[in-house]
């Protein structure tokens, strides 16, 4: 059985068309694919990412696992800002890549892939370095991505500029 993202009634009640993905129902378009696409391409589009796995890193020992687990160095990442990353295997495989959120400096938010989710988390946990606290809050979020040409001038009417990341 699918699950359904926070967002999921609001997607119906809007008219999207529903599709499984991941295994969650999400809308896969509205309007038309076309009208969609160029929407985003010359305006902004609006996407339900709720789908995707969400994983706190917290401690004194949130950096050092997170430089240990993954291929990045965040040691000199500022706060407010989000760096892509791949997580390896022993062996030098890809276990996934994800994204690496700094809200504070021992608070770091991953992002990862949502068919890879518990998985990803498994290994984490598995490769943890001490003084870390780890938990997959994926459950209890909701996580929207605004892209587009338009996406700063629309985040100007909820956000402060300075809030706003110039890249």
């Amino acid at each position: 059985m699918e699950l359904k993202t926070p967002l999921y009634d609001a997607h119906v009640k809007a008219g999207g068309r529903i599709v499984p993905f991941a295994g969650y129902l999400l809308p896969v378009q509205y309007e038309s694919v076309i009208a969609e696409h160029m929407a985003v391409r010359e305006k902004a589009g609006l996407f339900d990412v709720s789908h995707m796995g969400e994983i706190t890193f917290k401690g004194k020992g949130a950096l050092a696992s997170l430089n240990h687990l993954l291929t990045n160095d965040y040691t000199k990442m500022p706060v407010g800002k989000v760096r892509y990353g791949v997580m390896c295997y022993e062996d030098g495989g890809t276990v996934d890549d994800l994204l690496v959120y700094k809200f504070g400096e021992e608070d770091y938010y991953v992002v990862v892939n949502a068919s890879n989710r518990h998985k990803d988390f498994a290994w984490m946990k598995d490769h943890l370095l001490p003084d870390t606290e780890i938990e997959d809050i994926s459950d209890s979020v909701a996580q929207v991505a605004l892209q587009g040409p338009m996406a700063k001038q629309i985040m100007l009417k909820v956000m402060n500029k300075e809030d706003i990341p110039e890249k």
